[in-house]
């Protein structure tokens, strides 16, 4: 019941795509990351993916819709079953939501992050 200061957990990290665990709620974990450059192309099967920025821009490619640019204050859901790849010119700070134990990878047979608690 205590609040959390995002970008004072933001600044305890420097690795680009490693999110980390923030809180946890009703099975899903509220993560930070920090994105730089391309993510693989990949989809998740079972759930929604949910991306907040926090700051920067990311812009989300699909492999069947044009591509959105959002940026601070901004969200995106994408659907399960969507292909798609975040991509971040310069670093950006975001928010994620998903079940826990998600890979964050999908099926795009990068090993997935740790996220670790922090």
């Amino acid at each position: 019941m205590n609040k959390i200061n995002l970008a004072e957990k933001l600044s305890l990290f420097s690795s680009h795509w490693d999110p980390h665990v923030v809180a946890s709620y009703n099975g899903n974990d509220v993560m930070v990351v920090k994105f730089a450059g391309e993510f693989p192309f990949h989809k998740h099967d079972d759930t929604d993916d949910f991306f907040l920025v926090i700051s920067g821009d990311v812009t989300m490619d699909y492999e069947n819709a044009p591509s959105v640019t959002f940026g601070p204050g901004e969200m995106v859901i994408v659907p399960k079953g969507i292909v798609h790849r975040p991509r971040a010119t310069t670093e950006a700070h975001v928010l994620l939501i998903e079940p826990t134990g998600e890979p964050n990878t999908g099926d795009s047979g990068v090993p997935p992050a740790a996220k670790p608690a922090i």
